[in-house]
C-alpha cells in the first residue's frame, strides 16, 4: 500500500489527474486504478472525479493481481543466428505486451523459448524492431544482440529493408502498378484508426496488380477483388490498410477499414487477407544478404480460392531484389 498526501499547491485538482503525476503513468491507467477501487482518500474509495484537497491521504492499494496465461507456442522459425532470428507469426498473435494484451504475446513465446532478446527503448518490447498487426501473418524480424538491434532499427529507418505483402482489396485499381506517398497520422474522427492527414508522419507504399477475381455470388460491381503485391517504403501504425483504403480499394476482410462486409463473408474472410510474404536486408553484423518468402498460410490460400484466384508465386513478391 502507498500513503500519498496532497499537498497545498495541489489543492482542487482532480483526483485521477493528480494521481496520474503523483505516479508517472498515464490519466487512463489511473482511472482504471481508482475505477477498480484501489483508490482511497481519508479511507474512504472515491470517484475519478473527485477534486483533491490539500492536507487529504491518499491510499493506493495493491491491484488484484491476474495471474499470467501460458505464453502462446513458438511460431515456426524460419531463420536464427546469435544476432537475429525470423519468424512466421500467424494471424491472432500480438507481438509484444501492451494495453489490453499484458500476456501471451509473441515476446512472451519467444522469452519462454529461451531465445536471447535484445534490449530496446520499452521493457515491453525487447528484440522488437517492426511490427505487424494481430491479424496479419509473415514474416517478422527480431534482434536477438544489441548490435543487430542497432543495425536493424538504422537499416528500417534508411529504407534499406524490403518488405514485401501480399493483399487482397475491394475492387480493382484503376492503375496496375502504383506509388502512394501519404502521410499517416491518428484518423481525427476515430481515434482508433489511422487516415492518411495532412500533418501525419510520411509514409510511402508501392503496390502491382497480380491478378483480379470475384466473387461470385455477388454481383459483378459489388463482388471484384484483386491481389496485389505491396513493397512498404515506411513502416506506420496500419500502412497498408490506410493507404489502401485512401486509394479507395480497402483489405477484404478488415473489420476497421473495409467496408463490405458482405464481400467478406462471401469470400469466408474471418481477418484482413493482408500477409507479409518477402522479406530482404543485409545481416547488420555480417553484412551477409538474407531473403526469405512465407507462402500463404492456408486459410488465405482458400479465400482466393472463392475468388477464383491462385495464391501468388514466390517470384511476383520478390521481383527487383
Amino acid at each position: 500500500m502507498t500513503s500519498l498526501t496532497v499537498p497545498p499547491e495541489d489543492d482542487g485538482q482532480r483526483l485521477d489527474v493528480w494521481l496520474a503525476g503523483q505516479l508517472g503513468i498515464s490519466r487512463n491507467q489511473a482511472a482504471h486504478r481508482i475505477d477498480a477501487g484501489d483508490v482511497t482518500v481519508d479511507e474512504v474509495v472515491a470517484s475519478r472525479r473527485r477534486r483533491v484537497r490539500a492536507g487529504e491521504r491518499i491510499l493506493l492499494h495493491a491491484a488484484a493481481t491476474v495471474p499470467a496465461s501460458e505464453p502462446p507456442p513458438l511460431p515456426p522459425v524460419r531463420y536464427r543466428d546469435e544476432h537475429l532470428l525470423v519468424v512466421a507469426k500467424p494471424a491472432g498473435l500480438v507481438v509484444h505486451p501492451g494495453a489490453g494484451h499484458p500476456d501471451g504475446t509473441l515476446v512472451d513465446a519467444l522469452r519462454a523459448a529461451g531465445i536471447p532478446l535484445a534490449p530496446g527503448d520499452e521493457p515491453s518490447r525487447p528484440g522488437i524492431v517492426h511490427r505487424l498487426d494481430r491479424d496479419t501473418s509473415g514474416l517478422l524480424l527480431i534482434a536477438s544482440s544489441p548490435e543487430a538491434h542497432a543495425g536493424l532499427t538504422a537499416a528500417l529507418a534508411a529504407r534499406e529493408v524490403a518488405r514485401r505483402y501480399h493483399a487482397l482489396v475491394v475492387g480493382v485499381p484503376t492503375h496496375p502498378r502504383g506509388r502512394i506517398d501519404a502521410p499517416i497520422g491518428r484518423d481525427p474522427g476515430d481515434r482508433v484508426r489511422f487516415a492518411v492527414v495532412a500533418d501525419g508522419r510520411p509514409a510511402l507504399t508501392r503496390y502491382r496488380t497480380l491478378a483480379v477475381g470475384r466473387a461470385d455470388e455477388l454481383p459483378e460491381h459489388r463482388g471484384a477483388v484483386a491481389s496485389l503485391a505491396c513493397q512498404l517504403g515506411t513502416g506506420r501504425t496500419h500502412q497498408l490498410r490506410v493507404h489502401l483504403t485512401a486509394l479507395g480499394h480497402p483489405i477484404v476482410g478488415d473489420p476497421t477499414y473495409g467496408p463490405s462486409r458482405e464481400l467478406s463473408r462471401a469470400l469466408g474472410a474471418r481477418r484482413p487477407v493482408l500477409h507479409a510474404a518477402a522479406l530482404g536486408v543485409d545481416h547488420p553484423v555480417t553484412g551477409a544478404r538474407l531473403e526469405l518468402y512465407e507462402p500463404l498460410p492456408a486459410e488465405l490460400r482458400a479465400v482466393l480460392q472463392r475468388a477464383g484466384l491462385t495464391p501468388p508465386a514466390q517470384r511476383d513478391l520478390t521481383e527487383g531484389w
